[in-house]
């Protein structure tokens, strides 16, 4: 299948939001709003719920799936405070020794001029900066698109899934076309020259694990289940230092230079 099939797949309306997950992967999930700041942002959703017993900290980015929600919740497009949100949620965890498990599908941060004069740039650079060093263990699965800084600033975990009909990129194939040849319709182009696809991310190492979408919904979820109980049983056994340490040198190693 080509990227920008995958593209399409990963944008379609009926995919499954962070909320669905919630539901099916976790139990008593409590939803915490606002960023102490300016107000609360209906594209992060995140709080605090149990995981085979013990208790995690969750955020997602999210579409909605019908109209009403998909205005209410900016189309995914997050606004700084749904990032502050975010952090606010992180520094929380790594006080009660919580871990971070983020979902993501958005196109990217909203680019509004409110959104700038309240300080976009520096919502998403914090997310990255603080994540970077927390000091619990962290896991990212990009569920649908993984747009931009937007998708980023919930990313610098300790590893990052992607169901296999998901994207990730820095920017978006229409966006790229625009730039490079000032034509979107070229998006096809740009998305196969961008390697947004689960396969060229694990392939260049920027990702660690591919999850099948084969059976749907429930079945994407058991993987998921097996996968989060491996990935913290073996992370919850690395010191705070040696957790930092790795994640700085996964980062680090990202990227070829010849």
């Amino acid at each position: 299948m080509k990227a920008y099939e995958r593209l399409m797949l990963a944008r379609g309306k009926d995919r499954a939001s962070a909320s669905d997950y919630f539901s099916r992967l976790f139990d008593g999930f409590i939803e915490m709003h606002g960023d102490r700041r300016f107000g609360d942002d209906k594209a992060v959703i995140a709080g605090l719920a149990t995981f085979h017993g013990k208790p995690v900290t969750l955020i997602g980015i999210e579409k909605g799936k019908n109209i009403k929600e998909r205005v209410a919740k900016n189309f995914g497009c997050a606004h700084p405070e749904g990032y502050r949100k975010a952090l606010l949620q992180m520094k929380q965890a790594e006080k009660f020794d919580r871990p971070v498990i983020c979902f993501v599908d958005t196109a990217g941060a909203y680019c509004g001029i409110g959104a700038e004069e309240r300080g976009q740039g520096q919502a998403v650079a914090e997310c990255l900066y603080e994540m970077s060093v927390l000091k619990v263990p962290c896991v990212t699965v990009i569920t649908g698109e993984g747009g931009s800084g937007g998708a980023l600033a919930l990313s610098v975990a300790d590893e990052i899934w992607m169901l296999e009909n998901a994207v990730f990129s820095v920017i978006s194939p229409e966006g790229c076309a625009s730039i490079l040849w000032k034509d979107a319709k070229k998006a096809q182009k740009a998305a196969e020259c961008l390697k947004i696809t689960a396969d060229d991310l694990l392939s260049l190492k920027i990702i660690d694990e591919i999850i099948s979408e084969e059976g749907g919904l429930e079945e994407i979820c058991k993987k998921l289940d097996e996968m989060l109980v491996l990935f913290l049983n073996k992370q919850r056994k690395k010191t705070v230092d040696t957790l930092i340490k790795e994640r700085y040198e996964k980062y680090r190693n990202i990227g070829r230079f010849l």
